[in-house]
């Protein structure tokens, strides 16, 4: 395996050939021509159901809601979910979000602070950042058409979709580490051609700390934590620390300082210390020492996952596995083994699990994969055509399981998901006989428009036609039914953050019998009331003589658990 850095870079001619490989070939050469494809397929991967997709429970809507609420208070230091503080994660996505919103009020969009896409936004674009920059990072390891290759796996991805549609912190998270990544490649790339001292320019060490600095905004240590043990996985592999002073490490932790200290320090004081003692005594703890919030697993679930996780390229890193052990010691691939292994064996060992926790490490994948492609490293044989099975496997699984839902759920057969499904699995399949004739990179490719259709098929043609899922927007529909100066809003037996989020922070959340509480203290008033609290509503509604009126039922399911959902919404009779 060689490189000789960003200009040539592994394998001078790739594995394909005829049309695809001198066109492949032309576009890994050019930057502009490689961040036009790249975008393009993000482009095309991240817009279905990015604006039409309603508030995702619980975690999205708990963020755009605390991120509303500073624009309500003016107080960009405080976070809060209504009366609750939130100091589980540091302020960076709020201020973002926050930043998004404003800006579309700037812009006249029509009830912005409500328009879930807004806040969604800081995530669309970290996602579309963290493609480019895993091209980017790619570059000094291994060479432009491994690059372009990790770069079109990771817009393709199904986890980096899914939370380019998701007002959280992982996709800014993984763009912050991304962009570590890539400075820190360069230094180590410098320091074995030449020695510390000469290699990298003050601008690479410059986006190191800056990211270091941005990461911990976002997500506190995560982004640190995964770049340590890259570093420490290289040290103690090679022996060698001495390139690491190219990053220049006092005037870094400095800078650092300087960009998160003020935030962490008003945060403080407001809270007395408790946010520290939340976020890493409280949130952080509770996850390392067992499975928090119902998501244990045992050590193993990120290697199920990764199969359905990474589509589609988690088949080809099964099939690159041979080449990167007879690769693992040359320094490119040791770097990117560095940055993949310590931090999933240390994903794998903490008992709370989420799928998008080892997101951070899939541009590492992504890498090596092409990097196995650029070289035709793949396995092939037997072997190679049935792991390369999940590529088409998976392209029908998922539009049907939408179609199956929504039959289950509407009684309704979602025509327009049909063609879509129909043509992913059509190029998936293609993909799949490209691949086990040793085509990989064409293969890949097609496994990357086969993945584009199954998105559009499942957000933009399926997810619509699943309103049984959505219970809140259609609450918030009957909230705008009552017109008057001053509503006011309480829901019992359906206590979910999306609610809050599209009616107001001010929603009260009682029980049946406070409910009717609620709407007997008079004024323009809407209750929402489950039908597990009905009855307890009902009978307190006439103990006060109070007189409510049933405007309407919505059901619905509730996606947290699966129960079935029927609400009355009522209002207090003339």
């Amino acid at each position: 395996m060689t490189t000789s850095g960003e200009t040539v870079g592994i394998a001078a001619s790739g594995p394909d050939s005829g049309w695809f490989g001198r066109a492949f070939a032309r576009i890994a050469t050019s930057n502009r021509l490689s961040a036009f494809v790249l975008l393009l397929l993000a482009a095309l991967a991240f817009a279905p159901g990015f604006a039409t997709m309603p508030p995702m429970d619980r975690d999205e809507p708990r963020f755009a809601q605390a991120s509303k609420q500073m624009l309500e208070t003016g107080d960009f230091v405080s976070i809060r979910f209504q009366d609750e503080a939130r100091l589980k994660k540091p302020v960076g996505i709020y201020w973002l979000q926050a930043g998004a919103v404003a800006v579309g009020e700037a812009l006249g969009v029509p009830e912005a602070r409500t328009t879930i896409a807004l806040y969604r936004v800081p995530s669309l674009l970290a996602a579309f950042a963290a493609v480019l920059l895993t091209w980017w990072t790619a570059l000094p390891l291994v060479g432009r058409r491994a690059a372009l290759l990790a770069g079109l796996a990771m817009a393709a991805s199904i986890m980096l979709g899914v939370e380019a549609r998701l007002a959280k912190t992982d996709a800014t998270l993984l763009a912050t580490v991304l962009a570590m990544a890539g400075a820190l490649a360069r230094v180590y790339m410098a320091g074995r051609r030449g020695g510390p001292g000469g290699g990298t320019p003050l601008a690479t060490a410059a986006v190191f700390w800056t990211a270091m600095a941005a990461s911990i905004l976002i997500k506190g240590p995560i982004g640190p934590m995964v770049i340590g043990l890259t570093i420490a996985g290289i040290v103690a592999t090679t022996r060698d620390w001495r390139w690491l002073k190219d990053l220049r490490w006092l005037a870094g932790l400095a800078w650092t300082l300087v960009l998160v200290s003020p935030w962490f320090v008003a945060i403080m004081v407001e809270t007395g210390g408790r946010f520290l003692q939340q976020s890493v005594g409280n949130d952080m703890m509770a996850k390392v020492a067992g499975g928090q919030e119902s998501h244990g697993a045992p050590p193993g679930l990120y290697l199920a996952l990764v199969w359905a996780t990474f589509w589609p390229a988690a088949p080809l890193a099964a099939l690159a596995a041979p080449w990167v052990w007879r690769h693992r010691r040359e320094p490119q691939v040791l770097f990117l083994l560095s940055w993949l292994v310590p931090s999933w064996l240390l994903f794998e060992a903490v008992p709370t699990k989420l799928p998008h926790y080892v997101l951070p490490l899939y541009p590492a994948l992504a890498m090596l994969i092409g990097a196995a492609i650029a070289e035709d490293g793949l396995a092939r044989g037997l072997w190679g055509r049935l792991v390369a099975l999940l590529v088409p496997v998976l392209a029908l699984v998922a539009p049907a399981a939408a179609l199956i839902l929504i039959r289950h759920y509407e009684g309704a057969i979602a025509w327009a998901v049909l063609p879509f499904g129909l043509a992913a699995v059509a190029a998936a399949v293609l993909a799949w006989l490209l691949l086990g004739r040793g085509r990989a990179a064409e293969g890949l490719a097609l496994s990357a428009v086969a993945a584009v259709l199954v998105y559009w098929g499942v957000y933009w043609a399926g997810m619509p036609a699943l309103p049984t899922l959505w219970p809140s927007p259609r609450l918030a529909a009957a909230a705008k039914t009552l017109d008057c100066a001053d509503p006011a809003f309480a829901s019992a037996g359906f206590r979910e953050p999306s609610l809050v989020f599209l009616v107001g922070t001010a929603l009260a959340m009682p029980d049946g019998a406070g409910a009717a509480d609620f709407l007997g203290a008079g004024g323009c008033r809407m209750a929402f009331v489950e039908k597990r609290q009905e009855v307890a509503f009902l009978a307190e509604a006439t103990a006060r003589g109070a007189k409510v009126a049933l405007t309407g039922r919505i059901t619905g399911l509730n996606i947290n658990g699966g129960r079935e959902l029927d609400i009355g919404v009522f209002r207090a009779a003339p």
